[in-house]
């Protein structure tokens, strides 16, 4: 069936990359939405959108029949899963089919079977596809994993058979932990994937998570584009891909790629698909899954190939042949991604949520930033924490990664906590500089201490001073009568001088502002004093000399005393507890155990009454796809339960409360 409108079955970065290629070849585009979507960017990109539902994604895009009404009632022809929620649904995929629909994926046999990774790897290993060893029986009791454990060895993986994502895994290094990884990956992996099927597999040690696209049209005709390293992870999770990988050699190249060629034939594969290896350092590589989808990372492979994905997804799913042979396909130069998140590196990499003060991509040479947010709108609690990427093509992998980090720092993104100081540094860390990283670069690299959240520095301090300060002295002489600008910053005992209290980590940072020239302040500080001068300022940039040494600030005043500012490879919020006093209650003590964001309990393990021990486990909760467990800080004993299963949660809602033990060093 030929169609030209085409209706975007999900939200976010990827909505809004399938319709950019989608209306550039002159398909009429349709989204959908949720009702906390309803003012994102890909509901306005639209030529025509649809709400689906609430904001929870069992109530909107993972319900497929608010999603086939949408496209009968718009009169689509053809629907583009994106990524997640419905993509790798076999189910789905035939729903369409059978509602006249063009399903632009695979079919939904294929979909079936690799997304399921049991079947998946029992098929690699008929077709004599290289396999990480494991268990992949369809005995799921508890047992059955414990047995296969001790066949297999330790450490092991216990990974869902559906979904993918980091959700539903466990690293499990001994037998004692083996239960409850089960029963926590079980969970998870039910109430991501609406299945708690499991499989078992040797966990490989620092290898690299290397994967293949490859790409199928309906005659059968297959290809693959070359290899993306996905090696920097954290919870399984990717964070950086590039493309190509720093060690493949064109011999290695041409192995995996056969392999995955040869995964995808097995199963007579159409469309895109990404077969994904464990490649270790003696250059023996495993299957480890395929995915029946365009991948969050395409884009790297975009940059080094010339071609547009997501357009060849169309083209075969329009009947035609890909017009490519192996020998058509070219690398050129080097691509480097990385995920911009909403999380707290500080937390374990707590996802966060709140109001967007400023969104304000980078431009630049070689720079492609894909994103679904805008200034003004929510990062809410209901759907996954990766707002952006930002990416960057070079000569060279060197190049790539420069780029990448100067696009970093002169994007603006302000409200919730996000990653961004951290993708510097890991770009900058010289492990990654040299190409070396493996999937163990994270844990190896950092520690708690690491990634803790470091004080602000003078230079800092000062620049947040001086913006607050100018900006709040323009914001008086604007509303002011008949004030001479030659006035500004004198008074009649000399130069004036105002003084700014932030609190960082319950420490009072004093900064008192000594004007100048109106173009020159001095900051003086316990730690010491610097000298800012501004030499230009707009809305949300203002260029610096602080100390002689000239730097671009990224700045935002979401609220009266409230600055967030970007200063090269650091952020920061920083607020005038001197004009915002009383705005704002204390915060709960280790006793008082809140809500780190919104979400669902899934389980409280605590009753009034009970003591409990530092590290305890108290509830879990679930936010963004994923469960956090919630644990004592302290020793003591419970004193109020004030949540219980199936409870719904906004971020800082009391949970539990506990009665510290006296001699507990809290």
């Amino acid at each position: 069936m030929r169609f030209n409108s085409i209706l975007v079955a999900n939200r976010g970065e990827i909505a809004v990359r399938v319709m950019r290629t989608a209306k550039s070849l002159g398909y009429r585009v349709i989204a959908i939405y949720s009702e906390a979507d309803s003012e994102a960017p890909h509901v306005k990109m639209a030529d025509e959108a649809v709400c689906v539902g609430a904001a929870p994604v069992g109530e909107s895009y993972l319900d497929p029949q608010k999603v086939l009404k949408a496209a009968a009632d718009t009169g689509a022809q053809a629907i583009h899963p994106g990524y997640g929620f419905l993509s790798e649904n076999a189910d789905f995929a035939r729903a369409c089919e059978q509602a006249g629909l063009v399903f632009i994926g695979p079919r939904p046999d294929a979909v079936d079977l690799m997304g399921n990774k049991a079947e998946a790897k029992r098929r690699m290993i008929a077709a004599n596809v290289p396999c990480v060893p494991g268990y992949e029986g369809e005995d799921q009791a508890d047992d059955a994993f414990i047995a296969a454990s001790k066949d297999i060895g330790f450490p092991v993986m216990v990974k869902a058979a559906a979904g993918g994502g980091g959700r539903g895994m466990r690293l499990v290094h001994d037998a004692a932990e083996l239960p409850d990884a089960i029963r926590l990956a079980r969970s998870e992996a039910e109430n991501a994937f609406g299945s708690g099927e499991l499989i078992l597999e040797k966990a490989i040690i620092q290898p690299r998570h290397v994967e293949i696209q490859v790409f199928a049209d309906v005659a059968g005709n297959t290809i693959h584009l070359g290899e993306r390293d996905c090696s920097v992870q954290r919870r399984h999770q990717k964070v950086i891909e590039e493309a190509p990988c720093p060690v493949m050699t064109p011999e290695l190249r041409a192995r995996m790629g056969a392999a995955a060629v040869e995964a995808a034939q097995t199963i007579k594969y159409r469309g895109a698909g990404t077969v994904e290896f464990l490649l270790g350092a003696d250059g023996a590589f495993y299957f480890l899954e395929m995915n029946t989808r365009l991948q969050v990372e395409h884009p790297v492979t975009e940059l080094v190939t010339g071609l547009d994905l997501v357009a060849l997804q169309i083209k075969v799913a329009q009947g035609e042949d890909l017009g490519l042979s192996q020998d058509d396909v070219a690398l050129t130069g080097h691509a480097i991604e990385v995920r911009l998140y909403a999380e707290d590196v500080a937390e374990d990499f707590l996802p966060s949520t709140g109001h967007i003060d400023l969104w304000d991509p980078a431009a630049g040479e070689g720079v492609r930033i894909d994103a679904g947010i805008a200034t003004g709108l929510e990062v809410s609690p209901f759907y996954d924490p990766m707002i952006a990427k930002v990416m960057a093509h070079g000569p060279n992998r060197d190049v790539a990664r420069q780029r990448v980090i100067e696009a970093l720092r002169n994007t603006g993104i302000f409200g919730p906590q996000t990653n961004r100081d951290f993708l510097i540094d890991a770009l900058s860390q010289p492990a990654f500089a040299a190409g070396e990283a493996t999937t163990a670069f994270i844990g190896e690299t950092y520690s708690a201490d690491d990634l803790a959240r470091q004080a602000p520095s003078t230079q800092m301090v000062g620049a947040a001073a001086v913006l607050l300060y100018h900006s709040e002295q323009h914001a008086a002489h604007k509303a002011a009568i008949g004030v001479d600008e030659e006035l500004l910053n004198w008074g009649s005992t000399g130069r004036l001088s105002t003084l700014y209290r932030f609190n960082f980590d319950d420490n009072a940072i004093d900064a008192r502002v000594v004007a100048g020239d109106g173009k020159s302040w001095t900051v003086e500080m316990d730690a010491g004093s610097v000298t800012v001068s501004l030499v230009s300022w707009n809305t949300h940039r203002a260029c610096l000399t602080i100390d002689g040494a000239t730097c671009v600030v990224v700045f935002a005043l979401p609220r009266p005393g409230t600055i967030h500012l970007s200063m090269a490879d650091t952020s920061a919020t920083l607020t005038n507890v001197l004009a915002t006093a009383g705005m704002a209650d204390d915060a709960a003590g280790g006793g008082r155990v809140l809500a780190p964001m919104h979400g669902l309990i899934l389980e409280v393990h605590v009753r009034e009454g009970q003591t409990v021990k530092k590290g305890d486990r108290l509830a879990v909760l679930e936010a963004m796809k994923m469960q956090h467990q919630i644990l004592a800080e302290v020793d003591g004993t419970i004193t109020a339960v004030a949540c219980a299963a199936g409870d719904q949660v906004p971020a800082d809602e009391l949970l539990v409360e506990i009665e510290i033990d006296e001699d507990t060093d809290a």
